[in-house]
């Protein structure tokens, strides 16, 4: 029908892609094995090798997904990892986007409750922690307080919680 969107390709009303039952079943099927073939994929969610490989793209272009190795960064030279709960005075975006371009901060959430913000942030010890949340996040225009979570140990840490 012409003027309508496949769903694949429309996006929501607030501009999110949505997506379409098989693109989901392919997130999950890359959810439990980021390396499973692509023909593997399509064998198990009706589509050829190829339109599998286009569709992974697509969501890749997208930003709906990423494929990528995780690892427990105290295993691999990042001795110190916490979580940090921010509180800012006025508007969050200008402090959300300037946390989002350190490289040390892993994730930003803008949240609702004690803080405003919370993030992670690996780093190779607690030097370089205190030099980050010291020097560089309670400097931020608009930060009135930090409240950092040291992680001891990493028990659990998964991204298979499928599609909905």
């Amino acid at each position: 029908m012409r003027g309508v969107a496949s769903p694949r390709n429309s996006h929501d009303r607030t501009g999110t892609p949505s997506i379409d039952s098989v693109s989901l079943a392919i997130i999950e099927q890359l959810q439990e094995d980021g390396r499973r073939p692509y023909a593997a994929i399509g064998k198990a969610v009706g589509l050829s090798e190829a339109a599998v490989r286009q569709r992974v793209q697509k969501l890749l272009d997208q930003g709906v997904m990423q494929i990528v190795a995780v690892t427990d960064p105290l295993t691999v030279g990042f001795r110190r990892q916490a979580m940090v709960g921010i509180n800012v005075e006025g508007d969050l975006d200008p402090v959300a986007d300037a946390l989002t371009t350190m490289e040390e901060v892993e994730y930003v959430v803008m949240t609702a409750g004690s803080f405003d913000l919370i993030i992670e942030i690996v780093c190779e010890d607690d030097d370089h922690l205190l030099e980050v949340i010291n020097k560089r996040i309670r400097t931020l225009p608009g930060v009135r307080s930090t409240e950092s979570f040291v992680y001891l140990k990493l028990r659990k840490q998964t991204y298979t919680w499928g599609t909905r």
